[in-house]
């Protein structure tokens, strides 16, 4: 028989799908006979209802299920203590027993302001029972809106004169990107640009899965993956690199730079204090990625490679990438999204203007151009001495576990190159390759991110 533990797991479960909204996280669900037979989580700002709390939504979706308004024998289960509007229809509903998290002392009506339940001239009396999981609650509540803050300080700051903002309009209903966005601006090497991440998944998770993407992707890129990810119990984190995705992008393509790219994701993952991390990278989230856990040893556990590359200077690029850094140099503007449809042809057109998205017009796509010469092409490039130190980490001192996967129609970075790079991973298993993938190997990556759940899980 589940504990009532198990099913504050389960509100909990809702209520980070409310936090992912934007919404206030409070998850509930109503128990009949050890089941489960409604489940709701906060959505007012969505809905424009005012009564569209957790508790609402679980009696609501309880009371379908029996065909009957009233719910005796039934148990909820809430993340934060009930206001005196959840509590009133709890009441009303003939609830036997409601159980929740954390304490709500600001309009807490199970006894932090008022005391609905103990009310002896109501007609009913429902028992309640309070602090299940309150810890893992309260710090939800907690993240959240230390989360919101933080944004909206950013959010305050103006803009660089010599950067520009992709407009919030573009990146709506973008087909499979449901997360709310997290925003950092106070990093020392940020130097007032805004740099957008996803955040998902409880901050005491057995893993963290850091994904980083390429050019010109963004964050965007691994929606496939995280979902995989999430039903594991796991904490993911994608940034968008500064120039794509929701984060500014300077107007200069001058200031880009290897180093300076690097050091901003190092900054990034000390400020989160990040732990656990299994590093997912592709294309230019291997440039940089694989430079990153010889710093902080300590933090990483895993990495998932896909189709990138470690550009130490002292060997040749390959012949695909060269002619792909050509192809940028003699047009600079291409369609983003012919890109990824030429590349995918599984993606819908929604799918491959949302790639699309954040580069509305040139201004936007300084980032873009300034990559494909960023690449360490000689001993003494930016980021080849740092590159030939990882590639030493790599055979040398990485302890942990390694998976790599290989799109097998990639022409820049296909098969001979990741085989090469195995080379360079002590103890890298050969690749899975995915035959019908291309460069891209997210796209197909649903299936390859359950097998790294378990593959890491070892």
């Amino acid at each position: 028989m589940p504990s009532d533990a198990d099913f504050m797991q389960q509100a909990l479960l809702l209520a980070r799908e409310a936090a992912a909204a934007g919404e206030v996280p409070v998850g509930a669900v109503v128990v009949r006979g050890g089941e489960i037979i409604g489940r709701g989580r906060n959505a007012p700002v969505a809905s424009h209802d005012p009564t569209h709390h957790a508790e609402i939504a679980a009696l609501r979706s309880a009371a379908q299920a029996l065909g009957n308004y009233r719910l005796d024998g039934c148990e909820l289960f809430v993340t934060l203590e009930p206001c005196a509007m959840c509590s009133g229809a709890m009441l009303h509903s003939r609830l036997g027993r409601v159980v929740y998290g954390a304490a709500e002392p600001k309009t807490g009506a199970a006894g932090s302001v008022i005391d609905l339940f103990c009310e002896p001239r109501l007609n009913h009396q429902t028992r309640i029972e309070g602090g299940v999981l309150a810890q893992e609650c309260a710090a939800l509540m907690e993240q959240f809106f230390q989360t919101r803050r933080q944004e909206s300080r950013a959010l305050q700051q103006p803009l660089r004169d010599d950067a520009v903002s992709t407009p919030d309009a573009r990146f709506e209903a973008l087909p499979g990107y449901p997360w709310a966005p997290h925003y950092l601006q106070d990093l020392p090497s940020l130097d007032g640009w805004r740099m957008h991440y996803l955040d998902e998944g409880p901050r005491d998770a057995p893993r963290t899965w850091v994904c980083l993407h390429g050019n010109p992707a963004w964050s965007y890129l691994y929606r496939k993956m995280i979902p995989a990810f999430l039903e594991a119990g796991d904490r993911v984190l994608a940034p968008d690199l500064i120039g794509f995705g929701k984060s500014d992008k300077p107007k200069k393509e001058s200031v880009h730079a290897f180093s300076w790219h690097r050091q901003v994701l190092l900054e990034w993952i000390e400020r989160l204090d990040l732990k656990d991390i299994v590093l997912v990278v592709q294309d230019w989230g291997g440039l940089l990625g694989l430079t990153l856990p010889m710093d902080q040893p300590q933090r990483f556990r895993g990495l998932l490679v896909m189709n990138t590359i470690l550009a130490t200077g002292d060997q040749p690029l390959s012949a695909g990438f060269l002619a792909w850094r050509e192809m940028n140099e003699k047009n600079p503007d291409f369609d983003i999204a012919r890109l990824f449809a030429r590349g995918n042809p599984q993606l819908n057109a929604q799918e491959c203007a949302a790639y699309g998205a954040p580069f509305p017009d040139r201004g936007h796509r300084a980032a873009v151009r300034a990559f494909p010469p960023m690449v360490p092409d000689s001993v003494h490039a930016d980021g080849a001495a740092i590159s030939r130190q990882a590639r030493e980490f790599w055979s040398q001192q990485w302890t942990g576990q390694s998976m790599m996967a290989v799109g097998a129609l990639d022409p820049v970075l296909g098969v001979p190159v990741m085989q090469s790079l195995r080379q360079s991973i002590r103890d890298c298993p050969p690749p899975l390759v995915l035959q019908q993938a291309g460069h891209f190997v997210p796209e197909h990556g649903e299936a390859l991110a359950r097998q790294a759940v378990g593959y890491f899980r070892r």
